[in-house]
């Protein structure tokens, strides 16, 4: 059984169905009888201001002022959608766990790779990939971001944190800052190919590898589809699907332990949940599968 982290408690209502399509996906998943549940408790505060600027956690947790509380996007602010957050941050620490325990793990979450030090952006309220750098720093944490945008916030926080290694591939030039320990590989959303995808993860796993890695996170994005409001034309189901298949044999390979999260998708619900769930699919019958 596939190692999954998800609570009851992830779901929040919000006007872009970002934290509904959690709960479905787990849902869908249970239907599937294919994981294992983890259920996380809910991540303290003091944790959190270690990660982000002291103020901004406060804000977010009581709800004012206002403006710092939702600067991610999600108004108004409201007790249901701060406790998902911060049971979804949980999740990740406990994902990872999972992940050095199994070989291979999930958490059924999403929203961490725009938030900064200083606030949160773009539905994105703590960044849960910088997260687990930071507690557990004596292991090395490579991100790959397949979402379409790229991590700017885990990016920034590469200069923060020196066990965290951020690569994204994306297709379209938002949030793309490079450091030292912070690459990025563009592939056009029109004129772009598969073949430059499956060049670009096998660079990130050359990156991971001389870095030494101990875990890699994959943010399963899925706002690259080419259904997508934000996809490329070019990018179908089916080579979602073999992404996916990619980095979890590249991991399996190399013996890098990794999690993965859902990531980025504004496609209809259900046909957002069928593509995320998918992922979850592949990463069974990779690691699973007779």
């Amino acid at each position: 059984m596939l190692n999954v982290c998800y609570s009851p408690q992830y779901y929040a209502r919000t006007h872009t169905n970002s934290m509904e399509k959690l709960t479905a996906v787990a849902e869908t998943l249970n239907d599937l009888g294919i994981v294992q549940f983890h259920t996380p408790k809910k991540i303290s505060t003091d944790i959190l201001k270690q990660l982000h600027d002291p103020k901004y956690v406060e804000a977010f947790d009581t709800g004012l002022p206002e403006k710092l509380a939702t600067l991610q996007g999600f108004k108004p602010w409201n007790h249901q959608l701060r406790d998902a957050v911060y049971h979804i941050n949980a999740g990740q620490i406990l994902a990872a766990e999972l992940a050095w325990e199994h070989q291979i793990s999930a958490n059924i979450a999403q929203g961490f790779h725009h938030a900064v030090y200083e606030f949160g952006g773009s539905f994105c309220s703590f960044n849960g990939l910088a997260l687990v750098a930071q507690q557990f720093p004596d292991k090395r944490i490579f991100v790959i971001d397949c979402d379409q945008h790229g991590g700017n916030g885990t990016a920034e926080f590469t200069r923060r944190l020196s066990n965290l290694f951020n690569y994204s591939i994306y297709g379209l030039a938002f949030g793309c800052p490079t450091y030292e320990r912070a690459e990025t590989y563009h592939i056009h959303k029109t004129n772009g190919n598969f073949s430059q995808y499956i060049l670009a993860i096998h660079q990130a796993f050359s990156l991971a590898l001389e870095w030494k890695a101990d875990l890699i996170i994959f943010q399963a994005g899925m706002d690259c589809h080419q259904n997508d409001p934000c996809g490329s034309s070019w990018f179908s189901t089916e080579l979602i699907q073999k992404r996916d298949e990619i980095v979890f044999r590249l991991a399996q390979k190399h013996q890098f332990p990794l999690m993965f999260v859902l990531a980025g998708g504004y496609q209809s619900l259900p046909e957002l949940v069928k593509l995320h769930v998918s992922t979850f699919q592949t990463a069974y019958k990779t690691y699973y599968a007779k």
